[in-house]
């Protein structure tokens, strides 16, 4: 047996699953010491939660582990510190213990009953739970190593005093009662009823709801299944109760709500003098998403949302589920440009969840705005760097409707400006493109001078962005603009317009309401509940939309393919006409379209093209390829970008064969030279493995 001088020789102990418990763990016994005959262990720091968790869900003996007490010590507080001393000291009891109240409340014995460890005396509110149990554990991050944390488990078995079960299966006093079971509702349904109440279902629905699905699975299984009309009463009560402002201050007040949800932030940087201010949330829900749908998938960044309205922007990360709807899995609200600030909080989330999972690993990363320091995410996340342009292209059509009048003005201007965005080295250079465009609409000044003024210092940035990284398609788009109007239908409501100069209410808007309204919306994809309500949330998803208009309702003139017409849905005597199909600059003249949106109409040409393979590669298309082959001239000389480099050319070269057979048995389809874009031939970016 190891002496208390030898821990640090033991092996540090990281299992895979996502919550583990002393099943998972090889234990060593200690000699000697104050613990001495005790079971120890060195784990992760950031994996306590975990372990926690794990051990709470013991199938034998469901239980909570409460925190009994709880010390800390500054960094620099001992000169020689003992190998086993800590900075953190917290010891975790069963909530079924240790006092004893079976007897008192049955009216048989004196009533007497064991005092806690800690000298805290009795807990009348938990009288009822109280069984004598003793199975405790102690967790102490070390000193000298603060990323490990020490587990001592001082008893291991759920028994009372005379060593015998006291409840769970084991014990035949707790058959057929809640003793049987955890003593409270798990962490994960009190965040299902909570979002069942900010979303505005009603407690009857909630308790309906509730008996129906302990139905389905044959009756009560756990404590979740007690689950009664006075719990939800009373998390009711705790959202009437609760409110944005902790203190008069705005700093003040979000200081106290990072001290109350430290599970929550990833990430914390106080304003000062220097640095700016920094705050990184991501709720258990978030990382859950995050691992399932980020793994060998996508994440996106969406951008300074609100930086007109709010006193802070806020940056979303997004992933994409098996609906193609974008989920939230993290936001940063900063004081500063995004990029600025990115090197601080990117590394220790990508660190969070790879202590998760060790072999999560994302496809790529869409980048919305091409100042980012692409290096430092790919050194984060191992992965390759995709660019999003659709930040640029709602802000241009939003404009050109505010400012054009004329739609057939507003079309071609549209496709110009695609045309200077996708310049290649082979074409026009940007400041060309960008004097063709002033020579044409020459008259319209209202939007030349807003495109001079907030575009031309930074065109040239985008247009190299696009030539060095591959550009999503329109799909992408359709989902990250319907996540972007989910935020402004929530966040930008007028009644809240008093509040948006507060970050605490930004934080607790987006970590309550808005929050639950996507849990609701994957809850509803997973289980078939409340559809109706999922539906309505998430109508705006124009991809979503196009998959239910059949091939057949899309017509294509041959002789012209800058147009493409899609017959409507709902009256089958009107067609709508979309130009430029294909690309994110495409327009069509339906009503959502004419918004500045996105429109089904829209996506639907744009897989349509993808499948009947009609038209040559779009312009991004073009533009990677022409990197690629660049790079195979140069090789660099970093492996990992070469083996990247290798591996796209050799598929371009099936590609180009596969259109030689083509064009030589005349089914290739002739377009016209100067055809702005069309729609990629690589497969979409949303798909992955389920």
């Amino acid at each position: 047996m190891p002496r208390m001088e030898d821990i640090l020789n033991l092996p540090v102990q990281d299992p895979l699953c996502p919550e583990f418990s002393a099943a998972h763990i090889n234990w060593v016994k200690l000699e000697g010491g104050r613990q001495g005959g005790d079971d120890i262990a060195l784990i992760p720091f950031a994996r306590v939660d975990d372990f926690v968790k794990g051990e709470s869900s013991n199938p034998e003996c469901p239980a909570s582990f409460r925190v009994e007490s709880r010390r800390k010590r500054p960094v620099g507080s001992i000169a020689k510190p003992r190998v086993d001393g800590y900075l953190e000291y917290t010891l975790y009891w069963c909530s079924y213990g240790p006092e004893d109240y079976r007897e008192s409340d049955s009216g048989v014995g004196d009533g007497t009953s064991t005092k806690p460890a800690s000298g805290k005396g009795s807990r009348p509110g938990r009288r009822h739970m109280m069984r004598g149990c003793l199975c405790h554990f102690t967790v102490k991050r070390l000193y000298t190593r603060p990323l490990l944390a020490l587990i001592i488990f001082n008893q291991r078995r759920h028994v009372d005093k005379s060593g015998a079960p006291c409840h769970g299966l084991l014990d035949r006093d707790a058959v057929g009662t809640r003793a049987m079971y955890a003593p409270r509702i798990s962490d994960e349904l009190r965040q299902k009823v909570m979002s069942m109440l900010y979303v505005g279902i009603s407690l009857d629905k909630i308790i309906h709801h509730h008996a129906e699905v302990m139905q389905k699975q044959g009756g009560p299984q756990n404590r979740d299944d007690f689950l009664t009309r006075n719990d939800v009463r009373n998390m009711e009560r705790t959202i009437r109760n609760s409110s944005h402002e902790h203190h008069g201050n705005d700093e003040c007040s979000v200081k106290i709500w990072v001290q109350r949800h430290q599970k929550h932030v990833f990430y914390f940087q106080d304003n000062s003098g220097s640095e700016p201010f920094v705050l990184g949330i991501q709720t258990d829900w978030q990382l859950q998403q995050m691992l399932r749908y980020g793994n060998n998938s996508f994440i996106s960044f969406h951008s300074s949302f609100g930086l007109k309205k709010f006193k802070y922007p806020v940056c979303s990360l997004l992933v994409f589920n098996s609906s193609q709807n974008a989920i939230p899995v993290a936001w940063i609200i900063t004081s500063s440009f995004v990029g600025k600030a990115i090197h601080k909080w990117i590394l220790l989330l990508s660190e969070r969840l790879l202590t998760k999972d060790p072999r999560w690993r994302p496809n790529a990363i869409l980048l919305d705005d091409p100042s980012l320091d692409y290096s430092i995410i790919r050194e984060a996340f191992q992965c390759r760097i995709l660019l999003c342009a659709w930040h640029v292209r709602r802000t241009w059509i939003k404009k050109l409707l505010k400012k054009c009048c004329n739609f057939e003005v507003q079309r071609e201007m549209f496709r110009h400006l695609g045309w200077i965005l996708y310049c290649t080295r082979g074409g026009p250079n940007a400041k060309d493109a960008v004097e063709e465009l002033m020579q044409i609409f020459v008259d319209q000044c209202a939007f030349m001078d807003y495109f001079k003024s907030h575009w031309l210092a930074s065109i040239d940035m985008w247009i190299n962005a696009i030539k060095s990284f591959p550009v999503t398609t329109p799909e992408i788009h359709a989902a990250i603009e319907s996540y972007h109007l989910n935020l402004k239908s929530v966040l930008l409501k007028d009644n809240y317009a008093n509040f948006w100069l507060r970050v605490d209410w930004l934080i607790h808007a987006l970590t309550t309401e808005f929050h639950s309204f996507y849990w609701l919306d994957q809850y509803s994809l997973e289980t078939g509940y409340f559809e109706s309500l999922r539906s309505n949330s998430f109508s705006s998803n124009a991809w979503y939309h196009a998959l239910h208009i059949p091939d057949v309702d899309v017509i294509m003139d041959e002789q012209n393919l800058h147009l493409f017409k899609v017959l409507s849905q709902t009256d089958r005597s009107s067609m709508y006409t979309v130009w430029n199909p294909g690309s994110e600059f495409s327009l069509c003249d339906c009503s959502w379209s004419r918004l500045g949106n996105l429109c089904k109409h829209i996506i639907k040409v744009a897989t349509f093209c993808r499948n009947q393979q009609v038209a040559r590669p779009s312009l991004p298309t073009q533009v990677y390829k022409q990197a690629l082959l660049t790079l195979l001239h140069n090789p660099p000389e970093d492996p990992l970008v070469l083996d990247h480099t290798i591996l796209h050319v050799a598929r371009l070269q099936q590609d180009i064969k596969a259109l030689e057979e083509l064009s030589n048995s005349g089914q290739l389809q002739h377009i016209a030279p100067d055809l702005s874009s069309q729609m990629t031939e690589n497969p979409l970016p949303f798909q992955r493995n389920q």
